[in-house]
């Protein structure tokens, strides 16, 4: 794997607020990298700085191993690179001079330029407003447009800045669709900032969660959804039961954590009396009516009653209290399968491999 753009003991300080603290960072040629966080985490920051948008505070960005300063400068280093923002910037002309723009403006006119533009056009579909004055589109169809006019770039980097944030639900999932094919065809090294896990977890090769400037957690989606390293992250990857208890009990492959009384079985290992935090997302969670009828390999399984069911679409938020609270993504299928109402007793199963504990130590 080869490493094209780094950061080292990268800091951005404005107004004597450290923005962003981030003393490593290596972008692996190829890969996509989202940087997820709340609202003023620091993710457009970093990605300013990463592109010297804006210059850091202190540290050092290295592309090729080249460190952008004196001897590779800026402007050089930005013609490797193309940015995409949240709110689409066109030019007040048609759609297919805003995709060939960025060409002229590197010195590559004529019919080269323009087969490129074309064929840019095509890939994101909308090759059939080309004529069309930039002004007219809708916002779906300006990001389209930004879209092709970065990638008829061939950047060696793409920035993408919340690029789908100010979509409706139906523009963003298309356009999103559309990007994931581009992206596995050209293998363009992406970083992209935004606050949609779901968005992040559809494109993305490597994860990382920001928290006040810093990065808390960085590796595949898969890791970070399901073994966050703190609470901050267990919460915002959509860990909905996070649990504060103790080891009551070890063996050599699991562990039982007494949590408000109850004692929850996870596998891996502790000490005894050791405080942890027991992570349960609730795709994990299967719920049944206990009749004693409904078998479940799942080592755990706990009796409740339904407090609250909110639906969110495709699945209902089911919230039960079996002596300690615990949050359930049940289908509408199911739902209605089971006959599930709020004030319903059921008994819920999580498996002891689907939990993760957060020791307090670390790990």
């Amino acid at each position: 794997m080869t490493t094209i753009l780094e950061a080292k003991n990268l800091k951005v300080i404005r107004g004597g607020s450290l923005l962003v603290d981030v003393p490593d960072l290596a972008i692996i040629e190829g890969e996509t990298l989202s940087l997820i966080g709340p609202n003023g985490a620091g993710k457009t920051t970093l990605l300013q700085a990463l592109s010297y948008l804006s210059k850091p505070s202190a540290g050092e960005v290295l592309f090729r191993g080249r460190v952008v300063g004196p001897d590779y400068g800026a402007l050089e280093f930005r013609r490797n690179l193309t940015m995409v923002f949240q709110e689409p910037l066109l030019f007040d002309t048609t759609v297919f001079n805003n995709v060939v723009s960025g060409l002229k403006m590197r010195g590559r006119g004529g019919k080269e330029s323009r087969q490129i533009a074309r064929a840019q056009l095509e890939r994101f579909g909308i090759a059939h407003l080309g004529e069309r004055s930039a002004k007219t589109l809708s916002g779906g169809e300006a990001q389209r447009t930004s879209l092709a006019r970065a990638f008829a770039l061939s950047p060696e980097v793409l920035f993408l800045d919340e690029p789908f944030a100010a979509l409706d639900p139906p523009t963003r999932e298309s356009i999103v669709a559309d990007l994931e094919k581009v992206l596995a065809e050209t293998k363009t090294t992406t970083i992209m900032a935004t606050h949609d896990r779901n968005e992040a977890l559809r494109l993305s090769d490597r994860i990382a969660v920001m928290e006040g400037g810093r990065i808390a957690q960085i590796d595949r989606p898969s890791i970070v959804m399901n073994r966050p390293v703190d609470e901050f992250v267990a919460h915002f990857v959509g860990t909905e039961t996070i649990l504060e208890g103790a080891v009551r009990e070890t063996n050599e492959t699991a562990l039982f954590v007494s949590v408000d009384g109850s004692v929850i079985e996870v596998v891996g290992r502790g000490r005894v009396g050791e405080k942890v935090t027991v992570c349960i997302r609730p795709e994990n969670v299967t719920l049944a009516i206990p009749d004693g009828t409904a078998k479940t390999s799942a080592r755990n399984t706990f009796r409740g009653r339904i407090g609250r069911i909110i639906p969110l679409g495709l699945v209902h938020r089911v919230e039960i209290a079996c002596g300690f609270p615990l949050v359930a993504f049940v289908t509408t299928h199911a739902l209605e399968d089971l006959s599930l109402k709020e004030g319903d007793e059921v008994a819920a199963s999580v498996k002891a491999t689907a939990i993760h504990v957060i020791r307090k130590g670390g790990g």
